[in-house]
């Protein structure tokens, strides 16, 4: 494809993302600060404004929620990583509501016996909304 001079080409990167399409076209990367917390026996990557879901935790909506067990904590600058958590960071969180999650289905089957058994099942989860991260 030829080009004539003056006109503007526009690159399009649909497989590449977001933060890496606007590094290549305009030579700036987003800074976040965000951190990895465990909530019961997960882990989740969490920045300021992002919505979780987490197994259901103690309190009504509005209540504040503090995460103190933060695996890693990044400002942009540099990565601090704990062992096993980092000592002086915390993430508070807001409670936005309670739901259950999608059902599954379990089915007991036994050969030759006739015997089956379908039970289901709904996980109890809790919605948080990252307030603030500080370390």
């Amino acid at each position: 494809m030829a080009v004539s001079p003056g006109t503007a080409v526009r690159y399009t990167f649909h497989y590449v993302a977001h933060r890496a399409r606007r590094l290549f076209l305009f030579g700036e990367v987003q800074k976040s600060v965000y951190a990895v917390v465990r909530s019961g026996a997960r882990s989740y990557r969490v920045e300021e404004g992002a919505t979780i879901t987490v197994d259901r935790r103690a309190g009504d909506a509005g209540d504040a929620v503090i995460l103190d067990q933060v695996l890693l904590f990044a400002d942009g600058v540099r990565v601090r990583a704990g062992t096993p958590f980092v000592s002086d960071a915390i993430v508070t969180a807001q409670i936005v509501g309670h739901g259950r999650g999608p059902k599954i289905r379990v089915f007991k089957y036994k050969n030759k016996t006739r015997s089956r058994k379908t039970r289901g099942h709904r996980q109890e989860e809790t919605t948080l909304r990252i307030t603030k991260i500080e370390a």
